[in-house]
């Protein structure tokens, strides 16, 4: 496992700062639009020392930190430096596991009493989209089950990064399914700051930002959906 930074993060949800954010390098998904894809899609940073970072995790709760965030890329790749890192620790931090919820049951019945909270995407409505945009099968199925678990485990934060043409063949599914699954009081942050980085040029329909009444139609289904905790 390689890191590529760690810090104390003032951008995640309200409650969560300041949250001493480790992003990890690679992921399990090839998103043509990924934000991140210089930590996604490159293996440069240093090994990690997993007491030397429990060391590190206690330094930045003396500094403020109020949890600690793994995150990538994708933290799922590494899980078994998670939980050395975890068992190493010396602090009592809340862990925040900050996933595209994109594992195998294995992974979450390893997860089962250190996650402390569950800060997942929810990004495709549609298998087909999921496949095209990020290279992965089967998407609804894995997702919406690990999601299932995540509720029984921990807390649950839901980010759905609403995609450019895609509100209602995703983001309606989604804040439907969030209602009816994961209760109308979830937290639920509706994301609109979707940017055309890395290949989205090679998919013309995602190669541009939302439109104004993209959002609004997005904010109102989430409404119409019954969801209550909007972050």
């Amino acid at each position: 496992s390689r890191v590529s930074s760690e810090f104390l993060h003032r951008g995640e949800e309200p409650d969560l700062v300041p949250s001493h954010t480790i992003f990890f390098e690679g992921c399990n998904f090839t998103c043509a639009y990924c934000q991140n894809w210089t930590i996604a899609r490159s293996v440069r940073g240093p090994i990690v020392d997993a007491a030397r970072l429990a060391q590190i995790i206690g330094l930045r709760h003396r500094q403020g930190s109020t949890n600690v965030n793994f995150v990538g890329g994708e933290p799922t790749p590494h899980l078994h430096t998670v939980l050395k890192i975890v068992k190493a620790m010396e602090v009592n931090l809340p862990v925040v596991w900050n996933s595209n919820m994109y594992m195998s049951p294995e992974t979450m019945k390893l997860l089962d009493g250190v996650a402390d909270l569950y800060l997942a995407d929810f990004r495709y409505g549609d298998d087909g989209h999921a496949k095209r945009y990020s290279g992965i099968d089967e998407y609804w199925e894995v997702t919406t089950r690990n999601f299932l678990e995540a509720k029984r485990q921990a807390d649950v934060l839901v980010r759905q990064l609403v995609l450019p043409g895609h509100v209602e063949c995703c983001t309606k599914p989604i804040v439907e399914w969030c209602a009816g699954h994961l209760g109308r009081d979830v937290r639920f942050n509706l994301m609109f700051q979707y940017r055309p980085e890395y290949r989205a040029s090679e998919f013309p329909e995602i190669d541009r930002y939302l439109t104004d009444a993209e959002v609004v139609r997005a904010a109102a289904l989430a409404g119409q959906a019954g969801l209550t905790n909007l972050v």
